[in-house]
C-alpha cells in the first residue's frame, strides 16, 4: 500500500510527482493540478504532501503518510472553502504560514483545493508568496482546468493534468476499498460519470440513490405546464432540505465556537462591541448555505442532462456504454417518444439552467423556466 493507490487510472500524473517527490531536482514550489470533478484533484494534492513529508517516498503506513492523508501533519495546511470566492483575508493567513519553516518534515506544503475561485486581489496577494517562496515551502492549487486560474498564478506554477478514471477502474475500487457489491459498484460508477466520491455516495447512502432517481424520474412526470412548475417546486424544495441537513450541525458548532471563544453565553444578546463578529459569521453561513443548495440543484441537473445523453445514445444507435445503466428500458421509451432534436433542445434548457444558477439567479425561476422547456412539444 502507498499513498498513490487511491488515485485510480492517474498513472501519468502519479509518475511526475512521484519522481518530484524522491528527486529535489525535480522539484518545483508550485505546482498546479488540475482536472474534470471527480478525477482526485484533493487527494492527488494529499498524497503529494505525504510522499513530500515520508522518508519513504510516500508509503502510506508511516506517521508522516497518516497524518499528511488525514489532513492533521503540523507541516500540512489544506484549505477549502464552500464560498464562491477565496478572499484575500483567507489567502493572507497562507502567506503568513508560508514563511515559516516545516516544523518537522522536510517541506511545508500548503494545498489550496479551489484555486479557481481565487479572485484578483486574493490571487494578488499570493501570487508574491509563490514568486518568492522560502526554500521549504511548496504550494499545491487544486483547479477544474489552467483557464479557471488566474494567469499570473498557472503561469509560474507547474501544472500536472489528471483526467476522468475508467468507469470499469471506479467501480473496482469501490469493490475492493469500501466493499460494495459487484453490481451496484458497476451501477453507481456509470451514474456517477467516474467521479470517485460522488460514485462512494451512491454506494453507500440508498436515500441518495433514490433522489437521484426521483431527480430522473422528472423526464417522465413533466407533461405539461402545471407538472413542470410543480416538478420545478419539489426539486428546489429537495435542494433546500439537502442544504440545511449538510449545515445545520456545523452552523451550531461554529456559533457555539465563537460564543465560547467570546467569552459570552450562548442564546443572550451580545454586547454591542461584539456583534459584528457574529454578524460576519452568519453571513458566512448564508452565503456556505446557498452555494451548498446551488451545488446539489447543479448536480440534480447534471444528472438530467445524463438522461438526455443516454436517450441521444440510443436514438442515433452510438456504441457507447449508457450512464443510467440500470435504466435502460426507460430511456428506450424515452427515445421512441421523442426526436433528437427535442432532446438536445432539453439538454441546451438544462444548460442554460445551470448558467442561471451559476449567475445567481433566483433557483426557482431557473429550475421553472427549465421543467417547463422539458415538457413533450407538439
Amino acid at each position: 500500500m502507498t499513498v498513490w493507490d487511491g488515485l485510480v487510472g492517474q498513472d501519468a500524473a502519479v509518475e511526475v510527482l512521484r519522481a518530484a517527490a524522491s528527486d529535489p531536482q525535480r522539484m518545483t514550489h508550485a505546482w498546479l493540478l488540475t482536472g474534470p470533478p471527480g478525477s482526485g484533484r484533493s487527494n492527488a494534492a494529499r498524497a503529494f504532501a505525504a510522499a513530500l513529508l515520508c522518508p519513504y517516498g510516500g508509503c502510506g503506513e508511516c506517521h508522516e503518510c497518516t497524518t499528511a492523508l488525514a489532513g492533521t501533519h503540523a507541516d500540512v495546511e489544506v484549505v477549502a472553502t464552500e464560498a464562491a470566492v477565496l478572499r484575500r483575508q483567507d489567502v493572507e493567513p497562507l502567506v503568513q504560514l508560508a514563511q515559516r519553516s516545516p516544523s518537522g518534515g522536510r517541506w511545508r506544503v500548503i494545498v489550496i483545493e479551489d484555486a479557481d475561485r481565487l479572485n484578483e486581489t486574493s490571487g494578488n496577494a499570493l501570487l508574491k508568496a509563490i514568486e518568492e517562496p522560502p526554500p521549504r515551502t511548496v504550494w499545491v492549487l487544486c483547479a477544474p482546468s489552467p483557464q479557471d486560474v488566474l494567469v499570473t498564478i498557472r503561469s509560474r506554477s507547474r501544472s500536472v493534468v489528471l483526467r476522468v478514471p475508467p468507469v470499469d477502474a471506479v467501480a473496482r475500487l469501490l469493490v475492493e476499498r469500501d466493499g460494495v457489491d459487484p453490481a451496484l459498484a458497476e451501477v453507481v460508477a456509470h451514474a456517477s460519470q467516474s467521479h470517485i466520491g460522488l460514485a462512494r455516495r451512491l454506494a453507500r447512502d440508498p436515500e441518495a440513490r433514490r433522489r437521484r432517481r426521483e431527480t430522473l424520474d422528472l423526464a417522465r412526470r413533466i407533461r405539461g405546464v402545471p407538472d413542470a412548475v410543480i416538478a420545478a417546486g419539489q426539486l428546489v424544495e429537495v435542494a433546500q432540505t439537502e442544504a440545511r441537513a449538510a449545515t445545520e450541525e456545523r452552523d451550531a458548532n461554529e456559533k457555539a465556537a465563537l460564543y465560547r471563544a467570546l467569552g459570552a453565553e450562548e442564546g443572550k444578546p451580545l454586547p454591542p462591541a461584539l456583534r459584528s463578529q457574529l454578524k460576519q459569521l452568519e453571513d458566512e453561513q448564508k452565503r456556505r448555505a446557498t452555494r451548498a443548495q446551488r451545488d446539489v440543484l447543479d448536480r440534480a441537473m447534471t444528472d438530467l442532462l445524463s438522461l438526455y445523453r443516454d436517450v441521444l445514445v440510443v436514438q442515433l444507435g452510438a456504441q457507447v456504454d449508457l450512464v443510467n445503466v440500470e435504466l435502460r428500458e426507460a430511456v428506450e421509451r424515452l427515445a421512441e417518444d421523442s426526436t433528437p432534436e427535442q432532446n438536445l433542445r432539453r439538454m441546451d434548457a438544462i444548460g442554460v439552467a445551470r448558467e442561471r444558477l451559476a449567475a445567481n439567479v433566483a433557483p426557482l425561476l431557473a429550475v421553472e423556466a427549465m421543467a417547463v422547456a422539458l415538457r413533450p412539444q407538439g
